[in-house]
């Protein structure tokens, strides 16, 4: 196995990466909760676990990736109710929505992607085994909780202490619990709640918590110790420290060895989210840029950085995007594999088995466009397009791209047909030696965004810009 190292949250340092089983890395990332469309802190997850995934499986390695979907929770029965349709109406229309925006980016789908719902058998099973040996116990109003005291290692990943949370902080007082700093396994039905949103069981009608949908369904699906958990930062504290807490204490062992966490999209440096009302979805992003240019401009950034999201920064991504593609463009790629003995390769490769570190690695497919603009070598050509392949970008013909409607605040003024007919407009004038008619048709299509280049035999090729 290579040296790839990766920043470990539970170590807080870089650890060489070494799986459980040789050759095999079992994953899991916290996905959506479905009850509305995503949002641009949703697709750098997706993006980000992505490249990880992809990552290892150039490595060589055999990925096992699950990437949950909570399709239980506060908010979809609210939103349910609110809308006056099944949860299971709400959730598949969502769950459809968020699969049309990661095909969108690009992003692969998980070797197995569980639903919650169809994981409360393995949910009740682990609580079960919890209140066995100790660490939950049935409140007076029904609901079944963790207790956070008895969980000696409690706080580890999170670095926090017992002594520094208080109730109301990130958990919410509740009387009928023995401690405020516990938190619920399984929720006691409500009168008022639907029939869809309960599950029998010997705790009485109810749901689960959120965060023992995770424990249970990775447990089930990787085992009971993997290697590597995934999400945002903000899932860091609670829930996947009450993950390791309910885990480790069903299990009595070990949960996971290597922990990930990628930083918060901000808008004006403040993060970005719903209750503060500054988000933006993939949808609305997608109205405007190209998908590869998002996930160009996700993946380029460290993905333990904030991200600042901004169309200044969306519009400088796809300028950069497209000089990789220009430099494809007239540079034909050889058929040979990927040569990982050349410089170029082994920077890239370097980069990546240093804790992913995509800004160095984006910066190496530069330096190879640059010597492919000066070179035109096929080789070089192949290298820049098959290290850019590794994490999910320049996968398409060039002139696809470059030619896309929409590539550009002007470019709808002029679809491809119109433009090829200002082309020949042009060249009639040329042709005509009316070279004033000809500079204006080029001033034209230049203020729609749409850059000609004349080449040798008279051919005139066009992109957006």
């Amino acid at each position: 196995m290579e040296s790839l190292r990766i920043y470990n949250t539970l170590a807080r340092d870089k650890q060489l990466f070494v799986p459980r089983r040789a050759g095999e890395v079992r994953m899991y990332v916290c996905g959506m909760t479905v009850y509305d469309y995503c949002h641009v802190g949703h697709a750098r997850v997706m993006v980000v676990f992505d490249v990880v995934q992809r990552w290892l499986r150039t490595l060589g390695l055999r990925v096992t990736y699950v990437r949950n979907i909570t399709d239980i929770d506060d908010k979809i029965i609210r939103r349910a109710v609110e809308n006056g349709e099944t949860i299971k109406s709400l959730t598949d229309r969502f769950i459809a929505a968020m699969h049309e925006d990661a095909d969108a980016l690009g992003v692969a789908r998980p070797d197995i992607e569980p639903r919650a719902t169809d994981y409360i058998p393995q949910m009740l099973g682990m609580i079960e085994r919890l209140q066995a040996n100790g660490y939950a116990y049935q409140a007076k109003d029904g609901d079944v909780n963790y207790a956070v005291r008895k969980f000696a290692p409690y706080g580890a990943l999170s670095g926090k202490s017992l002594e520094d949370l208080r109730a109301g902080e990130r958990v919410a007082a509740n009387d009928a619990k023995e401690d405020p700093l516990d938190f619920v396994l399984w929720k006691r039905a409500k009168p008022e709640e639907p029939d869809d949103s309960i599950w029998e069981s010997k705790y009485g009608r109810g749901r689960p918590g959120w965060h023992i949908e995770c424990s249970a369904m990775s447990c089930e699906l990787l085992g009971e110790h993997f290697d590597l958990h995934g999400g945002g930062q903000d899932l860091q504290f609670p829930h996947h420290e009450n993950e390791i807490a309910q885990s480790e204490g069903a299990t009595g062992q070990t949960f996971v060895n290597y922990w990930m966490h990628n930083g918060f999209v901000q808008i004006d440096n403040e993060k970005m989210s719903k209750s503060l009302g500054n988000f933006f979805t993939i949808r609305d992003v997608l109205a405007k840029y190209d998908p590869e240019v998002v996930r160009f401009f996700i993946a380029r950034a460290h993905y333990r950085s904030p991200l600042n999201y901004s169309d200044v920064h969306l519009d400088d991504a796809r300028a950069s995007l497209t000089r990789l593609y220009t430099a494809l463009k007239d540079a034909h790629c050889d058929d040979a594999p990927l040569d990982w003995s050349e410089p170029h390769a082994e920077r890239f490769r370097a980069a990546m088995n240093d804790d992913f570190n995509t800004p160095v690695a984006v910066s190496v497919l530069f330096e190879l466009a640059n010597a492919v603009n000066r070179t035109q070598d096929r080789a070089l050509a192949r290298q820049l397009r098959e290290l850019a392949r590794t994490i999910g970008l320049l996968e398409r013909e060039p002139r696809a791209f470059l030619q896309q409607a929409g590539a550009s605040t002007g470019g709808e003024a002029f679809d491809a047909a119109a433009i090829e007919a200002k082309i020949a407009e042009r060249v009639a004038a040329k042709r005509a030696k009316n070279y004033a008619e000809a500079d204006r048709i080029r001033a034209e299509l230049l203020e729609a965004g749409v850059a000609l280049e004349d080449k040798p035999g008279g051919l005139t090729e066009w992109r957006r810009v």
